[in-house]
């Protein structure tokens, strides 16, 4: 009788708690590997996040390898159909933890394959990324807006892996 009543304390504080606070969404990623045709590999990493506003975003970073040649290591962010418009010629801001500011190249700026889908071309800048902090990604959306992504440092870690610069 005392076991139950401790359990269904327990139960009145925990579920609580729960509800607040909610549950993580689960970081389970791997580094995909393809081969798209003999001499090209195709190597990327995706994930789902949330922006600001609590839409959710697939970030696919990928990187093409032809010929023994990389040819780019490009971010491309699909947001929820009818849910976000990227707007574009604009410039991806990722904002470092410490406050380090870049800015991705949009691959898409002539024609992109839909309006909720935007391109940027990271090559240069993971590099130059650490490893210990995470990043704010901000883009530009329809009607001079913009939404902000937060990337936790293992998904930045697995960017940096396949852009080869762990």
């Amino acid at each position: 009788m005392k076991a139950r009543k401790i359990i269904s304390i327990l139960l009145l504080i925990i579920l609580p708690l729960l509800l607040i606070v909610g549950t993580p969404e689960p970081a389970i990623a791997a580094i995909r590997e393809q081969q798209e045709a003999p001499g090209q590999m195709l190597y990327q990493s995706r994930h789902t996040l949330r922006d600001n506003t609590g839409s959710s975003w697939q970030l696919i970073l990928f990187k093409r390898i032809k010929n023994g040649e990389v040819e780019n290591v490009n971010l491309r962010l699909v947001g929820f159909p009818d849910a976000a418009e990227v707007a574009h010629p604009q410039p991806l801001k990722i904002t470092t933890s410490r406050g380090t500011v870049f800015e991705g190249i949009d691959e898409f700026a002539e024609k992109a394959p839909a309006p909720n889908v935007g391109q940027y071309n990271l090559t240069e800048i993971l590099p130059q990324l650490s490893k210990t902090e995470g990043l704010e990604l901000n883009v530009a959306i329809a009607g001079d807006k913009n939404c902000a992504i937060a990337v936790p440092i293992p998904v930045v870690l697995e960017w940096k892996e396949i852009a080869g610069n762990v």
